[in-house]
């Protein structure tokens, strides 16, 4: 990957970033890492060939609040709903992550650069992993909660992993494809109680040792790995790399959370997708922020209104779904403690929402756009005029334009494909590569451009504003669902003989899966509600259990192309009345 030069951005950073561990504190710091930071900020120095955000950032963190130069707030704050509750500080996070930095290690063997898949909700251990991971060097590879066995067989044989975290309600899964997967030597599990085959996470850590020595690591080594669906074939490997993870926020962070020391952040995202990497690990870290995490099983409106109202938490991050659903209550009742800064993201969100968020709160949604390749794309900032239904500016890194299919920069109001500018220099924030998958990484560009397969205009403002998708990509509640997943985990049902999903309409989730079915004659004459839940369940079973139909059509055939190819985008225009 080609190294980005800040010189060759004029619009990057007019201003100095005051929370930046690297700014305010140079004796805290080794001169040469502010000179360099401060000569990397005013464009006179390229980004620096090695970088590791545990030793960079964190620890120095750690630092400035043993020298008293930080307030007391913690750098992790967690609760549960059942009174449990973890407070970190930065040296506190450093001292845990060495430890589990040296399970992996010592007790699990692994290596800088082996790949690790961690499947585990919203508790503590998933960011001491996280960190020790950074620590050692070893290759992340998160997964939401909500796998099934098949999926985890999909991404243990795909990457290659060669240890799984997880929990012991997980266990039996992995255990039940584990034969099939070469490469896994190791099984960790986060539980109080044991398990055959099994290491005890808790127990190993606590009994290790806290004087790991961070590795040193190049800016273009591979970080995390997140697996992103598609319009075809299986999720494709998404990798970062210690720079558009780690060192983008220390140049552009301020621009979308404007955080500072003293600030807490809640985001409600999974810990499988890149939106928990940046607006719960990197980030607010990154300028020495509180985050917040509230172990929510599921999103109940009632139990987040009121973590709204007991804890000092400033910005709130969410899946439009989020809004939509505590807009239906009467929010006149809640009285917020602290919170001054809403955003959302994942997928549009409805002016209408954004209104009465704003009536019954006085708060503002700031939306902001993004893709598992690229982080932060637009963004409403701080400050910055809202115009109801679009997603802001493009952040700072990135050159965005609106293009047609030949690369050709579109004006103003004319509608194309939203896409950031590659060539001749690759932005800093970028994914590395689709990893084995050198066909799919180079059609991801159009000339000099990475196309988003999104489609937009963008004003006379430089406002941008989402249209839809360009492939048949399912965005339900901010969750990315490939139609080819669902569609195999349908045909393998005996009563389905062809089937195609689209997107469609939702007013809660903003869109949701449909499926369209052709039934086999033996299963014709079924009760088609029961047979509807039927088939629900056998998806569930099958995949993540978010991905199923909710909505099911059984019909006579498919609109097919003379080339036998299924018309989605017929099925799709008709479920959005676009026919």
């Amino acid at each position: 990957m080609k190294l980005f030069k800040l010189q060759c951005l004029k619009f990057l950073w007019t201003l100095k970033p005051p929370n930046s561990p690297f700014h305010g504190h140079p004796r805290l710091l080794s001169s040469d890492v502010y000179s360099q930071y401060e000569s990397i900020r005013r464009g006179k120095q390229e980004i620096p060939k090695y970088f590791n955000f545990a030793s960079d950032v964190l620890d120095k963190w750690s630092e400035i609040e043993k020298a008293g130069k930080r307030l007391s707030n913690p750098a992790f704050w967690w609760i549960n709903g059942k009174g449990e509750e973890v407070k970190w500080s930065f040296e506190e996070l450093g001292f845990l992550s060495r430890q589990v930095a040296n399970v992996l290690t010592k007790e699990c063997g692994l290596q800088k650069g082996d790949r690790l898949i961690v499947i585990l909700p919203r508790i503590p251990e998933w960011w001491l992993v996280t960190v020790a991971c950074m620590r050692a060097g070893i290759v992340l590879v998160p997964g939401v909660s909500q796998l099934s066995a098949k999926d985890i067989l999909y991404r243990l044989q795909a990457s290659k992993a060669t240890c799984i975290i997880t929990t012991d309600k997980l266990a039996p899964a992995v255990d039940s494809v584990a034969p099939e997967c070469q490469f896994l030597k190791t099984k960790l599990m986060v539980s109080k109680g044991s398990r055959e085959g099994w290491l005890n996470f808790s127990e190993l850590y606590r009994n290790q040792a806290a004087d790991h020595s961070c590795v040193k690591t190049r800016i273009q080594d591979p970080m995390i790995i997140f697996f992103t669906s598609g319009t075809t074939g299986s999720p494709k490997m998404t990798q970062h790399s210690q720079g558009s993870l780690g060192l983008r926020p220390l140049l552009s962070e301020r621009y979308w959370l404007d955080l500072t020391p003293s600030g807490t952040i809640w985001n409600t995202a999974d810990t499988g997708w890149i939106l928990t990497s940046i607006a719960s690990v990197f980030d607010p870290w990154a300028f020495g922020s509180c985050i917040f995490i509230h172990n929510l099983p599921q999103a109940e409106p009632s139990v987040i209104l009121n973590t709204l109202c007991r804890f000092p938490i400033d910005a709130l991050v969410g899946a439009p779904t989020l809004f939509r659903m505590l807009v239906q209550n009467d929010l006149s009742n809640y009285k917020f403690m602290n919170l001054k800064y809403c955003m959302s993201g994942g997928e549009p969100l409805n002016p209408e929402v954004m209104e009465q968020w704003k009536s019954q709160t006085g708060l503002d949604i700031h939306e902001v756009y993004g893709q598992t390749e690229t982080g932060i794309i637009c963004s409403v900032f701080k400050g910055m005029k809202i115009k109801p239904g679009s997603m802001g500016k493009a952040a700072p890194l990135y050159d965005v334009q609106i293009i047609d299919k030949n690369a050709n920069i579109l004006p103003p109001g004319q509608q194309g494909e939203i896409a950031v500018r590659s060539k001749p220099i690759r932005p800093l924030g970028f994914f590395s590569e689709y990893v084995d998958n050198p066909k799919k990484t180079a059609e991801s560009e159009c000339g000099d451009f990475y196309v988003t397969g999104d489609r937009g205009t963008m004003d006379e403002d430089g406002y941008f504003q989402f249209i839809g998708r360009g492939d048949d990509i399912i965005i339900s509640a901010g969750y990315r669902i490939g139609p080819f997943e669902v569609e195999n985990a349908l045909i393998e049902h005996p009563a389905v003989v062809e089937t195609a999903v689209v997107s469609s309409p939702d007013p809660l989730r903003g869109e949701v899966v449909k499926a369209f079915v052709v039934l086999s004659p033996a299963f014709s004459s079924s009760d088609l509600k029961s047979l509807t839940r039927d088939l629900q369940d056998h998806v569930k079973k099958t995949t993540a259990p978010y991905k199923y139909p909710r909505k099911v059509e059984f019909v006579q055939e498919l609109p097919k192309t003379v080339t036998g190819k299924i018309k989605r985008n017929e099925l799709r225009n008709k479920e959005w009345g676009r026919m």
